[in-house]
């Protein structure tokens, strides 16, 4: 049995245009400093620190947009009488009370939040543990929800104008 010694073989690289632009073998080659992070079961591509001016798409939290749900399904629960309180709620589903009350405060976000996250327009840092006041204690007054989580100030548009005028 003999052993194979791998090939060399020699790469040229040479400046073809913008700092980050390559020429390989006749190839254009860029480089793009980019992360991989592991989310759950699939892999996320981080920018580079210094790009937030790329515009990323941010994609659906499945597991955040579920909990969200059950928020405001627990809510009609308590709003409707069907559980006097969060802690019958709690008892009844078999929970632990203080989660059932971090998943109800959900419904506190403003309207608009809960909106991007169904949408998938999150932005990329903001995850379950954030918006359910694990990190830091998340407001009540949207305003500065959308501060702490990382959101732009809210600017009523002309179609909400119309309906708040009718």
């Amino acid at each position: 049995m003999s052993q194979s010694t791998p090939q060399r073989c020699k790469i040229e690289i040479s400046v073809a245009g913008p700092s980050r632009e390559y020429q390989s073998q006749g190839s254009a080659v860029t480089f793009v400093p980019l992360t991989i992070k592991r989310r759950h079961t699939r892999k996320l591509l981080i920018a580079p620190p210094g790009q937030e001016d790329a515009k990323v798409r941010s994609s659906f939290d499945l597991p955040m947009i579920r909990t969200i749900g059950k928020a405001f399904y627990w809510q009609k629960l308590l709003d409707s009488g069907e559980v006097a309180n969060a802690t019958e709620l709690a008892r009844q589903l078999k929970l632990e009370p203080g989660w059932v009350a971090e998943v109800l405060r959900l419904t506190r976000l403003a309207p608009d939040i809960v909106q991007a996250i169904l949408d998938g327009r999150q932005p990329r840092h903001l995850n379950l543990h954030a918006v359910r006041g694990r990190q830091a204690e998340v407001p009540v007054d949207w305003d500065e929800q959308r501060r702490l989580l990382g959101f732009p100030a809210w600017a009523p548009s002309l179609a909400s104008l119309r309906e708040i005028s009718s």
